[in-house]
């Protein structure tokens, strides 16, 4: 030790360490001792500085799997293609985007949710629940508007989260996309084969439960093989071609509006405004009347009729998954989102409203509201038109669940994260086949085989995730300029962070330091949010004055969410030109991650339960095969992108499914790689 303290002591040291999978470099500069000109080196000193030095070099060894690792998590594609190439037809217009918005979203929100709504959770002011559930929807709308204009590409908010935030989170964002079209698919032809057996007395289901009766908890009571033949029906019609398919969704869709229109005046003529002010006295012993009056179970009860009234919401972002068959996405995209929803909310308000006030809340069929409306004033005629008007509703909506499912499997495997060959678009009708087939078979077992509770619990979880990644995107693709979307690292001093907080220096264009700011402070109010519905959700009954400790802890949480939301506004933004911009941001994303969050926290541990295990399986074929062939990864280990990461002592082999002797031995295997239908990736 001795001898070697001295080496160190009179030069320079180039420690250098190598490792089969990586190269690290470290330098020490000139450790000067007993030399002419500088005073002596005390040998602790020394011996310090040797720790130093053979501490970083290990550091950097175990750095170099690590870091690689990271790099494979993280890689971005860039947002460098305008959408004008595509093998998918290019056919849909603003009608048709339109229509298929409201076609699979008017559905179960109008024919069953309402009624059930006004029954158990909020009475008359289930029009207050709509309104609130209209909101919240708008906001995520506006989010999955704006990355529409930034990247038409089929995907959705898979597409989206790829180019802000990296291909572990698209991934994971794309897998929770397939689990909620699949759980839409499936529980819309559920409800519409129950809608169906209610109309015939019932018939239908007692028959199969004795003919072929389930006894798992988990699982339907009878295999409802209607829902099956008609998912796998569906899934064929769009495996023939986009147009036909968007056609006969248009014809539904008119229909249904139609009926709509029908309801409205017919149970118009019936209103009586009173029944939106009955007295508690008036309620029949036996039904769940609350307090009476408009409100009659309360605030807790119109915002647990909101939280439920927001699925009858979910389905509108279909209309940004069709990127690559809109024509003129970056005007037709958002525009369609915005009038759809428009439609929606006021179908929503309408029937609403004409429900309640034509038959008392209490009174209400949570299965099937309107025959039964029409039922109880003799209106029979009426009665089997709205009951037709249902079927064809539930149609469009299983149309519309359905239609952006294999576009996401499509975009998935193109871009090499799930297995490739989902990817595969026929020649004649330039839809993706396999991948349709395979999902409307998935849908059609689920379907047959789980009943309708279950799967509504199912389907929320994936949709208020994709929707809270979408709004975190917008934050980071607002404050982050293209030139730094593919720069991760910022070496900064505490000082220039304090000074960033509040934007000393005035910037008027992202930096580096500017975007990790809203980084890490989008991830902060994240962290905080949950910790404020973690309050929240199990302590309602608490937040009063006798429990001082409840609402000092929420003043905290609210205070610092304000201070997250005041530096977030002090960054500055990027100016490019886009066709539409969300509003008030940051305001009005960071609302819309907060709601998001806070259903989550109202849903119970059985979905969470379904939901990891959904999540498992796709982090299994993440790690087993689309880490390994991600297209982005293998466009790092072009001839030219493998040097330069050896130069810089980053190897990507390890996980990117090719290496050297690969490439050595069968040079035409690494170049002769297919043709991929979305291009223009890197990362």
């Amino acid at each position: 030790m001795g001898t070697l303290l001295g080496k160190i002591s009179t030069g320079a040291v180039d420690l250098q360490t190598h490792s089969r999978n990586g190269s690290c470099r470290v330098k020490a500069e000139s450790i000067r001792s007993n030399h002419p000109g500088s005073s002596p080196s005390p040998p602790c000193a020394a011996r310090v500085d040797f720790c130093a030095i053979t501490l970083r070099s290990v550091t950097m060894r175990a750095d170099g799997p690590l870091r690689r690792f990271w790099s494979a998590l993280t890689r971005k594609k860039q947002n460098e293609d305008d959408g004008s190439e595509s093998k998918l037809a290019r056919v849909l217009t603003l009608l048709d985007l339109t229509g298929l918005g409201v076609g699979s979203t008017l559905g179960l929100g109008v024919y069953v949710l309402a009624g059930s709504v006004a029954r158990e959770q909020a009475g008359p002011a289930v029009v207050v629940s709509f309104l609130v559930a209209a909101v919240a929807s708008a906001i995520a709308a506006l989010c999955y508007a704006e990355f529409a204009a930034r990247v038409p590409k089929a995907g959705s908010a898979y597409v989206y989260s790829y180019v802000s935030i990296g291909e572990f989170t698209a991934f994971t964002i794309g897998w929770n996309l397939i689990l909620e079209y699949v759980i839409g698919t499936s529980s819309v032809a559920r409800g519409m084969s129950g809608y169906i057996d209610s109309l015939v007395d019932n018939k239908i289901s007692k028959a199969m439960r004795e003919a072929m009766p389930i006894d798992v908890d988990f699982l339907s009571d009878y295999p409802d093989f209607f829902s099956f033949v008609v998912v796998l029906i569906l899934a064929g019609l769009l495996a023939y071609g986009v147009k036909e398919s968007t056609l006969m969704n248009n014809i539904f869709t008119g229909v249904n509006l139609i009926v709509i229109g029908i309801v409205l005046v017919a149970g118009g003529i019936n209103c009586d405004p009173d029944n939106w002010t009955i007295d508690p006295k008036d309620i029949p012993p036996g039904y769940n009347g609350g307090a009476g009056g408009f409100a009659p179970f309360g605030f807790a009860g119109i915002m647990a009729g909101a939280a439920k009234c927001f699925y009858g919401f979910v389905g509108f972002d279909c209309i940004a998954t069709t990127g690559e068959e809109a024509k003129n996405p970056e005007r037709n995209i958002p525009l369609a989102i915005v009038i759809s929803l428009i439609i929606i909310f006021l179908a929503y308000f309408g029937i609403s409203t004409v429900l309640t006030m034509a038959l008392p809340y209490y009174l209400q069929d949570p299965e099937a509201p309107f025959p039964h409306l029409f039922e109880s004033i003799e209106w029979h005629a009426i009665k089997w038109i709205v009951s037709i008007g249902a079927i064809f509703a539930l149609c469009t909506s299983l149309l519309g669940a359905m239609f952006p499912l294999p576009r996401v499997l499509y975009a998935m495997s193109s871009d090499g994260i799930i297995y490739k060959k989902l990817q595969t678009v026929h020649p004649k009708t330039q839809t993706p086949v396999l991948a349709t087939l395979l999902s409307g078979l998935l849908a059609a077992i689920m379907a047959a085989l789980f009943n309708l509770q279950q799967l509504i619990d199912m389907m929320s979880i994936g949709t208020l995730l994709a929707y809270t990644i979408v709004a975190v995107s917008v934050l980071v693709l607002r404050y982050q300029s293209e030139e730094l979307l593919g720069s991760s690292e910022v070496s900064v001093t505490v000082p220039e962070v304090i000074r960033q907080l509040v934007n000393r220096e005035r910037h008027q264009a992202p930096t580096k330091l500017s975007s990790a700011v809203v980084k890490f402070s989008v991830c902060i109010f994240a962290v905080f949010v949950c910790g404020a519905c973690g309050i929240l959700v199990p302590a309602e009954d608490y937040i009063n004055g006798d429990y001082p400790g409840v609402i000092a802890g929420l003043a905290i949480l609210v205070a610092l969410l304000v201070g997250l939301f005041v530096v977030i506004s002090l960054q500055p933004t990027d100016k490019i030109k886009l066709t539409f911009k969300v509003p008030l941001v940051p305001l009005l994303p960071l609302i819309s991650v907060f709601f998001n969050l806070y259903l989550m926290f109202q849903l119970d541990s059985g979905t969470w339960i379904r939901f990891s295990v959904w999540i498992v399986i796709g982090y299994f074929i993440y790690f087993s095969y689309g880490i390994r062939h991600s297209i982005e990864g293998e466009r790092l280990l072009t001839n030219a992108e493998l040097a330069a990461s050896k130069a810089n002592g980053i190897d990507n082999t390890g996980y990117d499914g090719a290496s050297d002797m690969v490439e050595q031995k069968d040079p035409a295997k690494f170049q002769g790689a297919p043709m991929y239908v979305i291009a223009n990736e890197s990362t």
